[in-house]
């Protein structure tokens, strides 16, 4: 199942895309795509509704985050040798876990604002990796089965903020809006193999990054069991799992950056597409 969120920002309701690409409303099945929506007995039901029994959803609505009400947004930071690699960084003993605040999240297809003053707002595309059954001390073995399913992220961050302000990545990394989040969360019988996946993003049609997610340092089982001795997962909790190279701030001979007006389009297979316009702070 494609499962996504559709309307205004705040007001946004459930919904699911059947074979022809149309959204079909869940709104008498489920209150919203999260939480306990995303436990296995409650996916099993969803997939045995007749789709075409469901409302179709005119026109072309507003996609928001596919994840409502999301608790906790961790990340895990150089996660592919390759981007470790351009950024100057060694390769990570164990992975490197840092937070975006709730407040980041966004549409996929939303626009994103670069904070004022900023001057190193960068791209990072992402695989997302969704809670459906909680834990602790989860067995790396037993860790797909906590899986709800996959998103595309875009992992949006202030380079400055995050690397030359001193203290911890967080504040380069939960500006609002940057977490686009989606179109859609694709469930895990879907995707076989999330360790096997192309992922790529462009800036105004120049492609930058063109990675897999087999390169990945930490695969998702690992993450997953990882995490698990840290903190309870929860249903509707969002890893985004790291990035392939090709980020802005790893370009040749200098830094490329993110400016007002520009365009982002990012990808997974199997996943979607995200799109998003580059604004300024108005506030």
């Amino acid at each position: 199942m494609k499962l996504l969120r559709y309307g205004e920002p705040g007001r946004e309701r459930p919904g699911l895309l059947d074979g022809e690409g149309r959204i079909r409303d869940l709104s008498a099945h489920i209150t919203d795509v999260g939480g306990e929506a995303l436990l296995p007995e409650s996916l099993t039901r969803l997939r045995q509704l007749d789709i075409n029994s469901l409302p179709v959803v005119d026109g072309r609505p507003r996609l928001g985050a596919c994840v409502g009400g999301i608790g906790k947004f961790i990340c895990i930071g150089l996660n592919y040798a390759d981007h470790a690699a351009e950024t100057g960084a060694a390769i990570p003993d164990e992975p490197v876990i840092f937070n975006k605040w709730t407040s980041a999240v966004v549409g996929p297809n939303d626009n994103v604002i670069i904070p004022r003053g900023s001057q190193k707002t960068d791209w990072e595309v992402e695989l997302g990796v969704v809670i459906g059954k909680g834990g602790r001390y989860i067995n790396e073995a037993d860790a797909m089965q906590h899986v709800a399913g996959y998103c595309v992220i875009n992992d949006v961050s202030e380079r400055e903020y995050q690397i030359e302000r001193g203290g911890t990545w967080d504040k380069g990394k939960g500006c609002d809006t940057f977490g686009p989040t989606g179109p859609w969360l694709v469930t895990a019988d879907e995707i076989p193999d999330p360790n096997a996946l192309s992922l790529w993003l462009e800036v105004d049609g120049k492609r930058y990054q063109d990675g897999n997610t087999r390169t990945m340092i930490f695969k998702v089982p690992y993450i997953i069991s990882y995490l698990s001795r840290f903190m309870s997962l929860q249903p509707g909790d969002v890893i985004s799992t790291g990035t392939p190279p090709g980020v802005g701030l790893g370009q040749k001979p200098q830094p490329v950056y993110l400016r007002a007006g520009q365009t982002m389009r990012l990808g997974i297979e199997g996943l979607g597409e995200q799109q998003q316009l580059t604004v300024e702070d108005k506030v």
